[in-house]
């Protein structure tokens, strides 16, 4: 009796085999369906894998994958730049000269005069457009230079490393806690006379170190990426690698460290401008507003003599703003996708609202689920 309890313990019944047509083996559905049964998971075929495969737009790769996106902040900034350009460019061959004082003082606005004419009886309309180059001129050799310090302090102590990086960080430090508008205020203080080219030297030479600490981290990540480390192997040099494997990589991040140097020089020259330690003997935007503050302009409500000028700053650096913020997309892959994930998102809320049935007969074909007592009742 007691061999016959043990054996009983000892062996156990095996489990139900699962039937064949539950089972999937390498995601195959098999050729036989048991009728009556169907699997938890629904089978998919391999030509539906196929088919869901190829559905929605191929990924960007190469140079397409560097531009950004067609949006209507590329669009509408692209276009304000382009016009405040064109403007600054053709508007000097429609107009009189900036310096011609054969005109009536404090002229209103008219069909002669556009913007009307200021204490020295010079066209406004005149100033604004020859302004413009002026202004734009010392935006890119700004933007420029800044770009060029920030890619030779940052990128080169990233890549290289050791005492080459400790070296270049502890200037690019020294130049990140030096506040920028003291300092630009006491050197054109200091300089008797002042060019455009010496204005824009300053303002680029005092706004490359905060883009130089983004660069030399993204060059201290790309430098121990395998086609990085494959270039070494090969015997490629690092210069060659810097230009060729990193820099490629790279050029999101400087276009849009590029447009904030150019916004921040135009600001900085308008603001200098402004307390009367601009460019000598040129004429800027920065110029207008200071002219219009020094002769009362705003007392007196002559708006077409401060307003134009100050416009034209604000909407080409919105214009830059804009068309940074869609580079951003690029550098940054959360704003990249967030909007693919919105649409996919309406689409399936849209989906669900046209797939649930509505009205009365929904309602009353609804199933009720039953309440706790009456389970127990039941």
């Amino acid at each position: 009796m007691a061999d016959d309890i043990r054996e009983a313990q000892a062996v156990t019944p095996a489990a139900d085999a699962a039937p064949a047509a539950s089972v999937v083996v390498d995601g195959l559905p098999p050729e036989n369906h048991t009728p009556g049964i169907e699997p938890d998971v629904p089978i998919t075929s391999p030509d539906a894998f196929a088919v869901a495969s190829t559905d929605g737009p191929a990924p960007k790769r190469g140079l397409r994958a560097m531009l950004p996106r067609r949006s209507g902040k590329l669009i509408v900034g692209l276009a304000l730049v382009i016009a405040i350009i064109v403007f600054s460019i053709i508007g000097p061959f429609f107009t009189q000269s900036p310096t011609s004082t054969e005109n009536q003082q404090y002229l209103p606005p008219s069909s002669e005069h556009w913007l009307g004419t200021n204490h020295l009886g010079v066209d406004i309309f005149a100033q604004l457009a020859n302004g413009g180059a002026g202004s734009l001129m010392v935006g890119l050799v700004a933007g420029t230079l800044a770009l060029v310090l920030s890619l030779c302090f940052g990128i080169i102590a990233g890549y290289v490393g050791g005492w080459t990086d400790e070296i270049l960080k502890f200037i690019t430090n020294v130049m990140l806690v030096i506040p920028g508008l003291p300092l630009v205020i006491v050197i054109s203080a200091y300089l008797s006379t002042r060019s455009l080219w010496i204005v824009a030297l300053i303002l680029g030479f005092t706004a490359w170190a905060g883009a130089a600490i983004v660069l030399r981290l993204q060059a201290k990540s790309l430098r121990s990426r395998d086609y990085v480390y494959a270039a070494k192997v090969a015997g490629e040099k690092t210069h060659r690698i810097i230009l060729v494997e990193i820099l490629p990589n790279l050029l999101p991040l400087l276009a849009a460290n590029f447009l904030g140097a150019v916004l921040l020089a135009i600001l900085g020259e308008a603001g200098l401008s402004y307390l009367g330690l601009g460019p000598s003997g040129s004429i800027t935007w920065g110029t207008i507003l200071n002219q219009a503050s020094a002769n009362g302009a705003l007392a007196q409500q002559m708006w077409w003599w401060f307003v134009p000028p100050g416009l034209m700053i604000a909407l080409f650096g919105c214009g830059l703003a804009l068309i940074n913020f869609s580079i951003d997309e690029i550098i940054n892959p959360k704003l990249r996708q967030a909007p693919a994930a919105v649409k996919s998102v309406r689409k399936a809320r849209k989906s669900r609202a046209t797939q649930r049935p509505s009205g009365p007969s929904a309602v009353a074909s609804a199933p009720v689920a039953p309440r706790d007592d009456e389970k127990v009742k039941a």
